[in-house]
């Protein structure tokens, strides 16, 4: 599909029962969307790169069908708690401080992209599936592990100074 405006995006939200906005396959590339509320919203197959999601609350949220693509997104702070992240390519996102807790990141790819490292500094990870995970010269530096599972994850050349939970729980990990 096409890309879609910032009008019409909030118009889809604003027409959602129950507020989980069906945003599944839509390019929502290089979009604003700041200050929207996109909790359980199903963003299956969506494109969201280069979008800026600072502080959106993603939580519950439903990526079953196909991964979403966040490429180059910049999701500062974001509400991702819950969410179903499985496959989603996170390359060269900014998730500095972003809220992680519980997320089912099973198989996501978060490496980076050209030069760009994806930056979950600070970020709360805690309980996240990250098995299968690549995180090649990610920015973990501060984030939460506690209690993720890491399994087979990738961290080749991550930055994992001062991460708490990291050696603990760790199985496998490649690199």
């Amino acid at each position: 599909m096409a890309g879609i405006t910032l009008k019409e995006v909030r118009a889809l939200i604003q027409a959602a029962e129950g507020g989980s906005a069906y945003l599944a396959g839509l390019d929502l590339s290089g979009l604003d969307l700041r200050g929207l509320d996109l909790r359980g919203a199903n963003l299956s197959g969506a494109r969201l790169g280069g979008a800026v999601l600072r502080g959106v609350d993603l939580s519950m949220n439903l990526a079953t069908e196909s991964a979403a693509i966040c490429v180059r997104a910049d999701l500062e702070a974001a509400d991702l708690r819950d969410a179903n992240l499985a496959g989603v390519t996170f390359a060269g996102a900014r998730l500095v401080g972003a809220k992680l807790d519980g997320a089912r990141m099973a198989d996501a790819r978060l490496q980076p992209e050209g030069n760009d490292a994806t930056d979950l500094s600070g970020a709360s990870l805690r309980g996240a599936d990250l098995r299968g995970a690549n995180l090649t010269r990610a920015r973990l530096a501060g984030a939460d592990l506690s209690g993720a599972s890491l399994d087979g994850a990738v961290l080749f050349q991550a930055d994992l100074t001062g991460a708490v939970g990291v050696a603990a729980r760790a199985g496998p990990l490649e690199g």
